[in-house]
């Protein structure tokens, strides 16, 4: 019960400090005409896809059984996340899985490892700024993308996870979208797809992909498919650089310790190791 009413609390204070509207996260435009006619979630409008953030929208991001049915460390262990590491959360939201990945990669909260949240709304950015400050992590910095690129550093990471927002990309997006990612990855790294499975009910969206679309894309995105985590609710498709392409990359790595980020502005930077 005090685990309920908790997540209700929690819920609540984030939708207090967002109060903003629901854009699509990537600022894209409505999909293709040839999209539209074989994906519903191609055929949605822009004033469709555009509504309030509503408290009872962050409840179901922030209700205790998430964890449950949709296994974070199932999911960041298939990613290979582990003390230390860079990896990012693209699309954060209210940093529900922000929080789970800097955990992870810092368990004693000494600000090792790095976790980039990333998302197009600064009022989604501002409450994660507020929840990792009240929660005490010292190793998470948000970063505000465009409907251009992620804005993540380059050659840096060593996982991205992307969760229930691959949906919500503009069909003529998506290839480049992956391609951004992938730009952003060490080359051993890996990316992580998770999306709603269609029929398979659950909290999700109506709007739902097979997995068939997202490997699709990551095959013209030149990109390596791994093993796919089934869940209860979703699927996870986990992607990687083709190995001639990662060895292409390995000697232009970025060295960490010349990045540097404006938190929040969305700009970001780093420098390339000869």
């Amino acid at each position: 019960m005090r685990a309920a009413l908790f997540a209700v609390g929690l819920a609540l204070l984030v939708a207090v400090e967002l109060g903003a509207p629901t854009r699509d996260p990537f600022g894209n435009s409505a999909a293709t005409a040839g999209a539209a006619a074989t994906n519903p979630c191609e055929r949605a409008t822009e004033e469709q896809k555009t509504t309030l953030t509503r408290p009872a929208d962050l409840l179901l991001l922030e209700m205790p059984d998430r964890a449950i049915w949709q296994r974070p460390d199932d999911i960041m262990d298939k990613l290979n996340i582990a003390d230390s590491a860079w990896v990012a959360d693209v699309g954060a939201g209210s940093g529900w899985f922000t929080i789970r990945l800097s955990q992870r990669v810092d368990p004693q909260k000494r600000g090792r490892g790095k976790v980039f949240a990333q998302d197009v709304q600064q009022e989604m950015l501002t409450a994660i700024d507020r929840r990792v400050r009240r929660e005490g992590f010292r190793n998470v910095v948000t970063i505000r993308g465009d409907d251009e690129s992620t804005r993540l550093p380059r050659h840096v990471l060593d996982a991205i996870l992307v969760v229930d927002v691959y949906s919500e990309i503009a069909a003529e997006k998506r290839i480049a979208f992956l391609r951004d990612l992938a730009d952003s990855l060490k080359p051993a790294g890996r990316i992580g797809i998770v999306n709603y499975k269609p029929g398979a009910g659950g909290p999700g969206p109506e709007c739902r992909f097979p997995r068939s679309v997202v490997e699709r894309d990551a095959r013209a995105a030149d990109l390596q498919l791994f093993p796919t985590v089934d869940l209860l609710y979703q699927y996870v498709v986990v992607l990687g650089k083709e190995p001639s392409k990662a060895r292409a990359v390995s000697s232009r790595i970025v060295d960490p310790a010349g990045f540097q980020t404006c938190v929040s502005c969305g700009r970001t930077g780093a420098t390339a190791r000869a």
